[in-house]
């Protein structure tokens, strides 16, 4: 067990001065300052010694109708007594801290699962727990997460303890200290959710070991992918509708159709723990190979539930979710058109060459192309190289939210409009390099093009939610109706060139305040002057992922691009070398890498709600901001 043999409790004191920093202290300091104004309660910062925890209470609130307070609670070993199994560093300790995260979040709200709250979206967290009084008096609210199993800050998982981090909105009656309130809330309430959530003893290990072992599964089938020459893996029995378009919750059994792989794509794949609901050893289901795959279909037939999976299961899902067994290498990107969006300095020309217009830079512009206003093929193009810049090795794609023109120009549009005069090289014509020179699998869904027929090694049909393997009866059709459409790339594809941002780019004063940073739900960033809109990365799934991008943003900006720090070279680091460097120092230092306020090496630290976002959506995220300028020679003009 962690931590060794289970000790009888003590009730540690520290001393500061002549105070005794415990309990009882707490409730002292709160009966003299009740009823004065809300600022009072930064008397009570620091930290008290309880018979099973210490609270160490970090953040005060400004007044009722702020953020709120911010709170740990940490354990120590001897009294979490969690299974010394289950905290292995890597995904096993990430699914303990989340599934820990959960108990407590049922703990805050009496045992019952938390409900969607409508008040979440767009910018605001959920409420969490509410007691009487003004604003957030008496709200307890965990980071808990959604289907998806993530590296959060939420609970820390060290050697010698446990910790929670917890916000909480300190009791007041208008701006007037409510001690009452507030002793009740802080040493009753609180350790009865120390009690409920953090202690073993009070936690199913059967549903512990079973949470972790599952994620385990997820993990280990994903690290094997590339080996195997698969993108994906779909298990027999998946559940993947959700119960709403507004929903990422499964769609109810009773009303899915379970997932059943073709025979022709069925596989079995071993799993290094026995899964729950069996016992069995491995796992059979449908391997998407790497390569070239469409999922065809009519409409409402589960073409693009099935790229939505794949989509989300970059990351390891909940036990129960449905998709925790549909499982995609971890360096597949969504890709689509983004009318309006911003590009600084792309290499496009892959796709895009000889812009019409005026000026002698107009025939080699995309290879360094920016606009603060592109179109839907000019941004899905860039989404791609910006994907690629970065070592995207998939993409996903729906012709839903594509650029017809980007995707195909079939024969009679090739007949009516000369290629001398159409700057674009449609996707079709590059998938095949993409996939042969450069190994980008892309998984496209398709419904209304059969011209890639043509470039197709796999093709899905989905009817009436079942899958079936087309693949034989498409290339024949191909072969027999040929599209007559010629071939429109002017050059071979070739790599993409590499551009270092500035980190004066990324200037986060605002007014008079020096620094404004902050997220407003999943799909905002307010950073300095600039608000970031992020609502087409469907695979930022967390809005504490996106508080994440914006503190990465900023660290990466003072302490990478200038290439000072982790052995980068003097010369200005190109993008991906900076997200590498970044992804060193979350995999040494932890989230906690993110939390600049009191420092880098500071000993204690709240984080706040944060959880590990993909380098591919930090590195969208850098890209959208109209904001960034690139290393001059990288730079274009509109």
């Amino acid at each position: 067990m962690f931590g060794g043999p289970a000790n009888v409790a003590v009730n540690i004191q520290i001393r500061i001065g002549d105070l005794v920093a415990d309990a009882q202290t707490l409730e002292a300091i709160l009966d003299r300052i009740d009823g004065r104004g809300y600022k009072t309660y930064s008397e009570i910062r620091g930290r008290f010694e309880f018979e099973r925890f210490s609270l160490f209470i970090d953040h005060i609130q400004a007044d009722p109708f702020a953020s709120p307070s911010k709170l740990r609670l940490r354990v120590p070993a001897r009294e979490a007594q969690l299974p010394e199994a289950l905290i292995a560093p890597g995904i096993r300790r990430i699914a303990l801290a989340d599934f820990i995260a959960r108990a407590l979040q049922r703990a805050i709200h009496g045992g019952h699962r938390e409900q969607p709250d409508p008040e979440a979206s767009p910018g605001k967290p959920p409420r969490g727990s509410r007691g009487r009084g003004s604003g957030k008096s008496g709200r307890v609210f965990i980071d808990s997460g959604g289907q998806e199993i993530l590296e959060r800050s939420a609970v820390k998982i060290h050697p010698d303890w446990v910790e929670a981090r917890i916000e909480l909105g300190l009791p007041a009656a208008g701006r007037r200290i409510l001690a009452r309130e507030a002793r009740h809330l802080l040493t009753q309430r609180l350790p009865e959710i120390v009690e409920a959530g953090l202690l073993a003893e009070n936690l199913s290990l059967p549903a512990m070991h079973a949470f972790v072992e599952c994620a385990e599964n997820q993990e280990s089938i994903r690290d094997r992918l590339a080996d195997l020459g698969w993108v994906a893996f779909v298990a027999d029995g998946a559940l993947l509708p959700r119960a709403s378009g507004a929903s990422e919750l499964p769609m109810a059994p009773s009303d899915a159709v379970p997932f059943r792989s073709p025979e022709s794509l069925a596989v079995e794949i071993d799993v290094p723990n026995p899964l729950a609901e069996s016992g069995q050893p491995s796992l059979r289901g449908m391997a998407i190979p790497k390569g070239i795959t469409l999922i065809v279909g009519g409409g409402y037939h589960g073409k693009s539930t099935l790229l939505r999976a794949l989509e989300t299961s970059v990351y390891p899902h909940i036990p129960g979710d449905g998709r925790e067994y549909v499982v995609a290498d971890p360096n597949l990107v969504k890709i689509r058109a983004e009318d309006g969006r911003s590009v600084t300095g792309a290499d496009i020309h892959a796709f895009i060459e000889s812009l019409p217009g005026k000026g002698a830079n107009e025939q080699t512009r995309t290879r360094s192309f920016s606009s603060p206003d592109a179109s839907g093929s000019t941004s899905q193009a860039a989404n791609i190289v910006e994907a690629l810049e970065v070592g995207a090795r998939g993409l996903l794609l729906d012709e839903d939210t594509s650029a017809t023109n980007f995707m195909v120009r079939d024969a009679r549009m090739q007949r009516l409009v000369d290629r001398a005069h159409e700057p674009i090289t449609p996707f079709v014509d590059r998938i095949r390099e993409l996939s042969d020179q450069l190994d980008i699998s892309s998984v496209l869904v398709m419904g209304g093009c059969g011209d890639y027929f043509e470039v197709a090694d796999t093709v899905i049909m989905m009817r009436e939610y079942v899958a079936v393997d087309v693949t034989t009866e498409a290339q024949r059709i191909a072969a027999e109706d040929p599209s007559g459409r010629v071939k429109e790339d002017r050059s071979p594809l070739e790599p993409i060139n590499p551009r270092s941002p500035l980190a004066d780019s990324f200037v986060a004063a605002r007014g008079r305040r020096e620094e404004n940073i902050s997220a407003r739900g999943r799909e905002l960033i307010l950073y300095g002057e600039e608000s970031l809109d992020l609502r087409y990365l469907s695979q930022l799934v967390d809005a504490s992922q996106t508080r994440a991008i914006a503190y990465a943003i900023r660290l990466a900006s003072r302490e990478l691009m200038g290439g000072a720090k982790v052995g980068l070279p003097d010369s200005a680091p190109c993008l991906l070398e900076i997200l590498k460097a970044l992804e060193t120092i979350l995999d040494e230092e932890g989230l906690e890498a993110l939390d600049l306020r009191r420092g880098r090496n500071a000993p204690e630290r709240h984080p706040g709600n944060l959880a590990r976002p993909r380098r591919y959506e930090l590195a969208f995220a850098i890209n959208r901001m109209r904001s960034l300028k690139v290393h001059p020679d990288q730079s274009g003009t509109s």
